[in-house]
């Protein structure tokens, strides 16, 4: 049996991180150690340490709702790309809140980050930050997760470098993405761009595994509901820059490390494409789901949720 479905959770008895397995069938964890006896402390070290560890299963299943799930790559900002589905750039670039090249077909990729505090786990609450927006929106994603370092990595060399897949829900505040805010008192300038409204803190669900690409299908297929609603569903065959040319371009300058997610960018069928624009509410749920990576469900928050975010962010790297 092969037991690479990584999963992070917090071991209710030592309160540290831990890597297991989890059974997407049965949802249950397999506690993982390598086989000189040590517990695997976070994906990191599976991913791209100088000698990986062998791994194999210890002690016995338990019930994955009996522990705290993590992200699986909490640790560092996610690279990001905006405007990579076809249909997805049409409804974006005609909804008035794109501030990038306002093109139906982009020329180069939209690239920017999601800041890590954004990061959450599957089963967490996004915030709906009432005096930050009043446009949250949803973005099911594929995250791609690099292997080993890379620096100008060439297109027909970069699938080398993609150890595995993860999920991603790309949360956004639409309205910092705007060139304008209009209210009945005045016109304010806003950002013109995407950092700001896509990294508010719990604005990046991702997991609740990630897998190795070689324990996946060659096309991924992606999809959203939204309280049970199917609102989105495409494959990486629909991306308009494919995976290896976002790593080409986005190791033109810069070192990609093991570890490092890239979020692929969200296909069509976004709340702010919708006619008229239909925005998450406390209390909806957003299920981005995967074959082989299984679901990633998250619920909005009530407007009187607590912030949490040092608290978790501390807990995570604890």
């Amino acid at each position: 049996m092969s037991y690479t479905n990584y999963v992070s959770y917090r071991d209710p008895f030592t309160q540290k991180r831990r890597i297991g397995h989890y059974n997407l069938n049965d949802k249950t964890i397999q506690p993982l150690y390598s086989t000189s006896g040590t517990r695997i402390p976070n994906l990191y070290s599976v991913i791209g340490g100088a000698r990986p560890p062998t791994i194999a299963p210890t002690d016995s299943p338990f019930p994955a709702s009996s522990v705290k799930i993590l992200p699986p790559l909490p640790n560092r900002d996610v690279l990001c790309v905006g405007k990579n589905y076809a249909e997805h750039a049409k409804e974006f670039n005609s909804s008035g809140f794109d501030s990038s090249d306002k093109t139906d077909q982009p020329s180069h990729p939209v690239i920017f980050t999601k800041r890590f505090t954004s990061i959450i786990a599957d089963g967490e609450d996004i915030l709906p930050h009432p005096d930050f927006t009043e446009t949250l929106d949803y973005e099911g994603e594929i995250g791609v997760i690099i292997g080993k370092p890379g620096f100008r990595i060439q297109e027909e060399d970069a699938m080398e470098y993609v150890w595995g897949y993860t999920i991603i829900n790309d949360i956004t505040a639409r309205e910092r993405q705007r060139d304008h805010s209009k209210s009945s008192h005045n016109i304010r300038k806003l950002h013109e761009q995407f950092y700001i409204g896509k990294s508010a803190d719990t604005f990046c669900p991702m997991g609740p595994i990630a897998v190795p690409a070689s324990k996946l299908d060659k096309v991924l297929r992606v999809q959203t509901h939204v309280n049970g609603e199917l609102r989105q569903d495409a494959t990486t065959n629909d991306l308009i820059f494919s995976i290896p040319h976002l790593i080409k371009t986005m190791s033109e300058g810069q070192t990609l490390m093991p570890g490092d997610v890239l979020a692929t960018g969200t296909p069509a069928g976004v709340g702010i494409g919708r006619n008229p624009p239909v925005y998450l509410k406390p209390g909806d749920k957003v299920v981005v789901s995967i074959p082989g990576l299984g679901e990633l469900t998250n619920r909005v928050a009530g407007f009187d949720a607590p912030n949490l975010t040092a608290q978790r962010i501390m807990d995570i790297l604890s």
